[in-house]
């Protein structure tokens, strides 16, 4: 006798349904924060109160769902650019690309940190992105293409600046930020680089600067 595929089918509709939870929440948690009802993510997903519950039976699980989902793409972006043969061009993809993110999801990473949520995935995530970018920076070093002085310690203030830039001017101009950060990259190139005044920042003192802006 023959077996039915409708559980494949099930399990298949199942995961779609969950996806759509997932990136309805993910905009909405972007535009109106982490309190916005459960009742207008599930209507925005197209799927009803009883689906959003067998997959998240908590909201907090549904935050974490998020914040895994948004990480895994930076990850994503950090790898893309790290397999990049010429170092240059994956240092520049992966700062447009993090940045691109960022634009995308503006408002999401304060309404999760308000709430506590994703301490301990973040920095999984940081971990995993580490070794990734060092050793983007260094062949971007050895081909002559960034200055030899940049550390890796230097790109969060690369990223802060440019965020900077983007809360300023994202209600008049949502993308001047790539301007900003094509006139950084300009002052990143190895042709143009001039003996900086200080060392980067150590790994504590950043810590305690990324802390600060998030409190």
């Amino acid at each position: 006798m023959a077996t039915s595929p409708q559980p494949r089918t099930l399990r298949s509709d199942a995961r779609r349904n969950r996806e759509r939870i997932v990136a309805s929440a993910r905009e909405l948690f972007a535009q109106e924060g982490v309190d916005v009802p459960v009742e207008e993510i599930t209507r925005r997903a197209g799927v009803g109160m009883g689906t959003l519950y067998r997959h998240f039976p908590t909201k907090d699980g549904l935050v974490d769902a998020v914040l895994e989902d948004a990480f895994a793409e930076l990850v994503a972006v950090a790898e893309v650019a790290a397999a990049d043969e010429d170092a240059w061009v994956g240092f520049t993809g992966f700062l447009e690309g993090v940045l691109s993110l960022r634009a995308r999801n503006r408002g999401l990473k304060g309404a999760l940190a308000a709430r506590g949520h994703g301490g301990e995935r973040a920095e999984a995530m940081r971990a995993r992105m580490r070794p990734l970018l060092a050793g983007l920076i260094a062949r971007a070093k050895e081909q002559g293409a960034l200055r030899p002085d940049f550390m890796v310690e230097d790109l969060p203030l690369v990223l802060w600046g440019v965020d900077g830039v983007m809360e300023t001017t994202a209600d008049v101009a949502p993308d001047h930020w790539r301007r900003h950060l094509g006139l950084l990259l300009d002052g990143l190139r190895a042709e143009a680089a001039t003996p900086l005044p200080g060392p980067p920042l150590t790994r504590r003192q950043l810590e305690r600067a990324a802390g600060r802006r998030t409190a």
